[in-house]
């Protein structure tokens, strides 16, 4: 969620900025925004899904990468942060921002209250602009649930897991099981 903006910039500006600021910053469209920091909960769960896809992934030519690894959405005029992202193959830079991948295969956005409603809609449609992109993934921190959305062809399709599930990631060839992803060890419930 964003907590301030800054005048209209160009994008080596916005690059500059961000690359000299502790705080990460995100791009749209020439409008600069200082993004907040999250919640405990949401930084236990973008860990956990992080960590599960690591593990599935092991031995593939894939790499996971944080909320520090910037995307960059030519189409979009956007650089955002999301919180995993997967490359496969070779990570891909934007010629005129050396810090941001512009080819990851899937993204995954940990949805709160106040981001649910952008990471489902304009963040979404943003993301679907990526060439290289086959699955988005959310993963609500309201309830057990991951919704994974596949590119099928020019279409998107979704599929949701509970409970006692795996969430498949086709373009991967992998799944990660709902119950790891929420289990809280310092939870009595678990």
């Amino acid at each position: 969620m964003s907590e301030a903006a800054f005048e209209r910039v160009s994008y080596a500006r916005y690059v500059e900025l961000a690359n000299a600021s502790e705080t990460r910053l995100e791009y749209v469209a020439g409008v600069v925004l200082a993004m907040a920091g999250g919640t405990i909960e949401h930084a236990r769960l973008t860990m956990s899904v992080g960590t599960a896809l690591s593990n599935a992934l092991r031995g593939k030519p894939c790499v996971v990468l944080s909320a520090d690894a910037r995307v960059r959405i030519r189409a979009a005029d956007r650089a955002t942060y999301p919180d995993v992202s997967v490359v496969c193959g070779r990570i891909d830079r934007d010629p005129d921002d050396a810090l941001s991948v512009v080819n990851p295969k899937v993204l995954v956005e940990i949805t709160s209250e106040s981001t649910e409603s952008s990471d489902r809609t304009e963040k979404f449609a943003e993301y679907r602009r990526l060439a290289s992109l086959a699955e988005y993934v959310l993963v609500s921190q309201r309830a057990r649930r991951i919704e994974v959305y596949r590119r099928d062809g020019r279409r998107w399709t979704l599929d949701e897991y509970g409970p006692g599930e795996s969430a498949r990631l086709e373009s991967l060839d992998v799944s990660i099981s709902v119950d790891a992803v929420y289990f809280d060890p310092l939870s009595p419930a678990g």
